[in-house]
């Protein structure tokens, strides 16, 4: 670690300066991965579409609120559960070769891995941001040796290469 920070309870994939090979290209690979992301959440929202029609069919209508409150379930559960993991990553982290690191307090004792909480915090604060701003909150990634986001920051993360590449931390 540089000289001048002094933080004893960061991990080594949280010090861009030291272990710049966790950030390299890292920004387009969450593009990447974000948009294939896009296209397993609409899949998954498809099928429950689909089962929706068929429950709403059978119950004469009944289930169908409930089914399209579900629906809207679905991309914040799978961002949630995938991030929140074993591999702490989505699908489309995990085609690009990146994942989610915690930078909390204690996180080198679960070597990296993001809690339940701070996938589900890191989910929500996205969409919410993402909402209010139409994209534009992730130009602050652009701004930052680490290239976090609004999100990453409440939520404790960082997006980094995927340290098993190497066989680092979080393998």
């Amino acid at each position: 670690m540089r000289q001048d920070v002094i933080i004893d309870h960061l991990p080594e994939w949280a010090d861009p300066w030291d272990n710049p090979r966790y950030y390299l290209g890292v920004t387009p690979r969450r593009i990447y991965a974000y948009l294939l992301d896009v296209v397993v959440v609409a899949l998954l929202c498809g099928m429950m579409f689909i089962a929706s029609l068929i429950l709403g069919m059978l119950s004469f209508g009944l289930l169908w609120p409930l089914m399209m409150v579900l629906m809207g379930c679905v991309p914040i559960a799978y961002h949630t559960l995938t991030i929140g993991g074993e591999r702490s990553a989505t699908l489309g982290m995990r085609a690009a070769g990146i994942r989610v690191m915690s930078i909390a307090p204690g996180a080198a004792a679960t070597n990296g891995k993001p809690s339940l909480i701070q996938a589900l915090i890191q989910t929500v604060a996205f969409y919410l941001s993402i909402a209010l701003t139409c994209t534009l909150i992730l130009v602050v990634a652009l701004f930052n040796p680490r290239r976090r986001t609004v999100h990453d920051v409440v939520a404790s993360t960082v997006v980094v290469n995927d340290p098993a590449q190497w066989g680092g931390p979080g393998t």
